[in-house]
C-alpha cells in the first residue's frame, strides 16, 4: 500500500463515537422528552383540553413518561453495557481553561476540543438537571397531599421555569443537529468520519479512539480507547 493511499484510507476512516446502548438511551429519552413537551401544552393552557386527548388521558400520559425520564440514562450508566457510557460522563464533567474560556466568549477563542465541544458538555450538564428538577418537582405536583404548601408553591413555579428553558433547549438542539448532518449521521449510525474528528475533535483523535474501516466486518481497536481516561495536565 503506498502513502498516498495508506493517507486517504486513513481520511474516509469511521471511528466509533457512539455505541448502541448511547444510541438507544438518546432516542428513547427524546421520545420521552418530545412526549413530554406535547402533553405539557395542554396542561399549562387549558384551551387545547379535549383537541386530541381527554385532560384525564393528558395527565396520564404526562405522569408516566415523567416517572420514566431517569430510567434510559440510569440503565445505559449501569453494568458492563455502560461502560462508553460511563467514560463520556466522565469527559462532560471535566473542563479546562481553554474550554470555560470558549464557553464565555461563546466560541469566539481558539480550542482544540475533546470527543464534545463546550456547549455539547453544557447542553449534557443542563440536560441531566432538567432531568432531576422535574422530576422531583413532578413529584410534588402529583402527590401535593405530603408536602406543605410552600414546597407545592415552590415546585410549581420551578417545574415551569425548567420546562419553558427546555423547549428553547430542545429546539436550539434541533436546530444545531439539522446544521451538522456529521454529528447528527453519528447519533443514528454511531461512527464519524476520520476526517470530521481531526477538524472538530482533535483531542479525542489524538488518543486513536475506536476505528471501523469501511468495507470491513470486524472491529479493530488499536492505542488508547475512548473508555480509557484521558491524560490531560489540570
Amino acid at each position: 500500500m503506498t502513502s498516498d493511499t495508506a493517507t486517504r484510507r486513513a481520511s474516509t476512516r469511521e471511528l466509533l463515537r457512539f455505541d448502541g446502548v448511547q444510541r438507544t438511551a438518546h432516542w428513547v429519552n427524546a421520545l420521552l422528552f418530545a412526549t413530554l413537551m406535547f402533553t405539557a401544552i395542554p396542561l399549562y393552557y387549558g384551551s387545547f383540553f379535549g383537541v386530541v386527548f381527554p385532560r384525564h388521558d393528558i395527565q396520564m400520559i404526562h405522569l408516566w413518561c415523567g416517572l420514566a425520564l431517569p430510567i434510559p440514562i440510569l440503565v445505559s450508566l449501569a453494568g458492563p453495557w455502560g461502560r462508553r457510557m460511563r467514560a463520556d460522563v466522565r469527559r462532560v464533567g471535566y473542563w479546562t481553561r481553554d474550554e470555560i474560556e470558549w464557553l464565555r466568549t461563546l466560541g469566539r477563542t481558539a480550542l482544540k476540543a475533546d470527543k464534545f465541544n463546550p456547549g455539547q458538555k453544557a447542553n449534557a450538564i443542563f440536560t441531566a438537571a432538567a432531568i432531576a428538577v422535574l422530576f422531583v418537582t413532578g413529584y410534588i405536583l402529583q402527590w401535593f397531599r405530603f408536602f406543605p404548601v410552600s414546597w407545592r408553591t415552590g415546585a410549581t413555579f420551578t417545574h415551569d421555569v425548567f420546562a419553558l428553558v427546555v423547549f428553547i433547549a430542545v429546539a436550539g438542539h434541533i436546530g444545531l443537529a439539522l446544521t451538522h448532518p456529521q454529528s447528527l449521521k453519528s447519533m443514528f449510525k454511531g461512527t464519524i468520519s476520520e476526517r470530521w474528528a481531526a477538524r472538530h475533535a482533535p483531542t479525542w483523535l489524538a488518543e486513536d479512539p475506536e476505528s471501523v474501516d469501511d468495507g470491513d466486518a470486524h472491529t479493530a481497536t488499536y492505542g488508547r480507547g475512548p473508555t480509557s481516561e484521558p491524560t490531560r495536565q489540570r
